[in-house]
């Protein structure tokens, strides 16, 4: 019997704890670390990663895979980008626990918080399940190219305790608060690895109503987080709008304190009324108290992708260009390229549902044509509102003209968040501040508006090789960012670094050739529903528990991935 199952050669191995680079040899035995060196011994299966970095693999603390895990094998995007551990049931929504009676309110309100199409949802989820600890028992039965974590979902919780009055976002009374704390210690005893919730205007219904968490109150969430703290381990993550920063921020102490656990909070420059610098002082205070609080942050803009293809276009409420919304594209790229056409849809004002839209876009000045590979901190003078001026057209029949360019599969973006001044500044910032960690990317959500799930290649390529509007970051300090770092946040322990005994989740990446692809519809969704879909290039080999999940990014048999409970075995 061979004395290693795997062998990665010769890699310039960053280990995940900061180090600088060294080259050696990794030998990997039932899927774990057992040497690391030069080891002389040969084994059937090697990969050569001379000329390549090796890293942990990626450990991905912020997706929404809740769904796609109860049907696919496959956690794409994340997997084209070395994700080899995806945390999901973020921002308070998920589909456990759930009544019969309300699986069409949670699927709705999945809908409208992240995203993801109805119909695709309807046909895809089972719902072979009732409480939370079912939820865990069905995806332990499942295979996936990556391991998996859960978390509750608060949303879910309280329509389940509270039915109809949860969702209204009525006040809990003491009998549900006791039945949701029971529910919670339960959710994390069976391996959930936290409890996560919303309390944001953005997250709305597919029918408009606000997330039944928005207005929870004290005692609800500290009863939650009495329920946490009997069993000693989890995390909490939460968003917030912060509105009443003092109010909201002393809640959010107090559950870290009655809990005893570790929270995360969303963290961008432009989505808090505070400022992301005031929020992450009261991050900074928070942890001088004692408390472990950390900012959830992101390496980029996190922006809108706009286009025929996407859910959205510049155009969009339009009435001369709603009107096409049923037609096939090949037919609806036709009748938009008819001058006439072009005329009324320029002269017609969208709805009052596009204005927000349209002051993200600000005539132009914040939004760019989407190059391949893309460039995420894109100039000024690149803006269409810049190129029509040079040119010397209408900004807005420039942007039509654009949107239509490449047989009308061209996609459009315009940064909402992070991009206030136009660079990326504050992401390096909030990158390495101490109280951050990495995260934000909604790997399985905004399916038709969003692609982030390639964060993670993103910070490597952009900050560690490509930027030139200001520093860089070194690749020790942003591969830690990503692999210990996040898996420290929520408490997996055994993975994250390139150590003896440590799982052998493992990256063989080509630096120098590591791209993001640009983004593109696939129709890969139940009842064949479209989906953005976002590859790479350059990842050479990603190897999960021990099996090499992807070569050169194509997919292989093996799908070695199970569902985390708690500690990461399964």
């Amino acid at each position: 019997m061979s004395q290693f199952d795997l062998i990665v050669r010769a890699g310039t191995v960053f280990d995940g704890t900061g180090s600088e680079s060294f080259t050696a040899d990794i030998g990997i035995k039932d899927g774990v670390i057992r040497e690391i060196g030069r080891i002389n011994a040969k084994t059937y299966q090697e990969v050569d990663a001379d000329g390549a970095i090796v890293t942990p693999g990626f450990v991905d603390i912020h997706t929404h895979y809740d769904g796609q895990a109860t049907w696919s094998n496959r956690m794409s995007p994340s997997s084209h980008h070395g994700v080899t551990t995806a945390v999901m049931g973020n921002c308070g929504v998920g589909f456990a626990p759930v009544r019969a009676e309300d699986h069409d309110l949670l699927i709705e309100l999945m809908e409208g918080v992240e995203d993801i199409p109805g119909v695709a949802l309807h046909e895809g989820l089972s719902w072979d399940w009732e409480s939370f600890e079912d939820y865990m028992d069905f995806l332990s039965d499942r295979e996936f190219d990556m391991d998996i974590g859960a978390q509750l979902p608060h949303a879910a919780m309280r329509v389940y305790v509270m039915g109809q009055r949860g969702a209204d976002r009525e006040p809990a009374t003491p009998e549900d608060i006791a039945r949701m704390k029971v529910i919670t210690s339960r959710a994390i005893r069976a391996g959930a690895l936290g409890f996560t919730t919303s309390r944001t205007l953005n997250h709305r219904s597919v029918k408009g109503e606000p997330t039944p968490t928005l207005k929870a109150e004290e005692r609800e969430l500290l009863g939650i987080s009495e329920g946490i703290r009997e069993v000693g381990t989890g995390v909490i993550e939460m968003i917030s709008d912060f509105d009443d920063l003092d109010l909201e921020f002393n809640l959010l102490k107090s559950m870290v304190r009655k809990s005893g656990r570790p929270m995360s909070i969303s963290l961008a420059q432009g989505i808090s009324p505070h400022g992301w610098r005031k929020m992450l002082e009261r991050i900074e205070s928070a942890n001088q108290d004692g408390l472990v609080m950390r900012g959830q942050v992101a390496p980029r803009a996190i922006g809108i992708l706009l286009g025929l293809t996407t859910t959205l276009s510049p155009f969009s409420t339009r009435p001369s260009f709603s009107e096409l919304a049923k037609m096939a594209f090949e037919d609806k790229v036709i009748a938009l390229q008819d001058p006439d056409r072009k005329k009324r849809i320029l002269q017609e004002s969208p709805n009052r549902g596009f204005a927000r839209l349209l002051k993200m876009i600000g005539d132009g000045r914040n939004l760019w044509l989407m190059t391949d590979p893309p460039d995420y901190e894109p100039s000024p003078q690149d803006s269409l509102h810049a190129i029509a001026n040079k040119e010397g057209k209408d900004v807005w029949s420039c942007i039509y003209d654009c949107m239509l360019g490449n047989g009308g599969k061209n996609i459009l973006y315009t940064p909402f968040a992070n991009y206030a001044e136009q660079n990326l500044d504050c992401c390096r910032d909030m990158i390495l501040h101490e109280n951050t960690v990495m995260g934000l990317g909604d790997g399985g959500a905004h399916v038709g508006t969003i692609c982030d799930a390639s964060f993670i290649t993103s910070l490597l390529t952009h900050w560690g090789r490509d930027r030139v509007r200001g520093e860089r970051i070194d690749l020790p300090t942003l591969v830690k960012s990503q692999t210990w770092d996040t898996a420290r946040a929520v408490d997996l322990l055994d993975r994250g670094t390139l150590q003896l005994d440590k799982r052998a989740d493992i990256n063989v990446i080509d630096f120098d050739n590591l791209n993001v692809s640009i983004p593109e519809i696939v129709h890969d969704l139940p009842a064949g529903g479209a989906r953005l879909q976002q590859k790479s290039q350059g990842y050479l080999a990603t190897i999960c528990h021990g099996a090499i999940t992807y070569r050169f990014g194509s997919e292989t048999d093996h799908l070695p991935g199970r569902l985390i409970r708690k500690t990461g075995s399964f």
